[in-house]
């Protein structure tokens, strides 16, 4: 396979998970359980489901979940999960190159988590299809690394993080429908592969759609 065939997303992410054994640990990420803990359970959305660990976790907790990724490894897997966890029926998978395509419908939770990519990602159109999914009342998690680890003295790729306030201006809603619950900098615990410690910061939003 060649490098420039690599830098097609699909290609890339199918790639990533085929040549892998399990990438990710399987439990929910700690900002989704944060933020999405007391919301009601509804139908949610999980945007970049990679092998299902968000989705599985809101499964639990009473969600009708779609979960969305572009690679078919990573959906076996995350079925696999699903089945194991015993919410299979609670889930449904969907093979998507976000930013050309979306699932269809609205959703209580669209939660979007670390859409950053080091190949080509269209990251403002996928964006605001997500705040376009959001059902009345619902909620809109998007969840960003602000930063490279304290550790990574070289970055490996070029890549742009988005601040707080810019994200907001580049999604540009209109304030009489959506509330800003959820703006912050978190600073998490991070280790390298060679074990040297340090921290990363994530960019955490939670907005909630005003309800017609």
């Amino acid at each position: 396979m060649s490098d420039a065939h690599l830098t097609e997303p699909a290609a890339f992410w199918e790639a990533r998970y085929r040549d892998a054994g399990r990438v990710w640990s399987g439990r929910p990420n700690e900002l989704l359980v944060r933020e999405a803990a007391g919301l009601h359970p509804g139908t949610a959305l999980d945007l970049g489901c990679g092998e299902g660990g968000d989705a599985v976790w809101l499964a639990s907790r009473g969600w009708r979940v779609t979960g969305v990724d572009i690679s078919a490894t990573a959906l076996e897997r995350a079925a696999g999960h699903a089945a194991e966890a015993g919410v299979a029926d609670r889930v449904r998978w969907e093979r998507h190159t976000l930013g050309e395509t979306f699932p269809e419908g609205r959703f209580d939770l669209v939660s979007a988590h670390y859409l950053q990519s080091p190949v080509p990602l269209d990251q403002r159109t996928i964006l605001h299809r997500a705040a376009s999914a959001v059902a009345d009342g619902g909620t809109l998690l998007i969840v960003m690394h602000a930063a490279w680890p304290s550790w990574q003295t070289e970055p490996p790729f070029p890549a742009e993080f988005p601040t707080l306030d810019g994200l907001l201006a580049e999604l540009a809603l209109p304030g009489t429908h959506w509330t800003v619950v959820t703006r912050e900098t978190v600073r998490r615990p991070s280790t390298s592969p060679d074990g040297v410690g340090g921290h990363r910061d994530d960019h955490v939003w939670r907005l909630r759609r005003t309800e017609a």
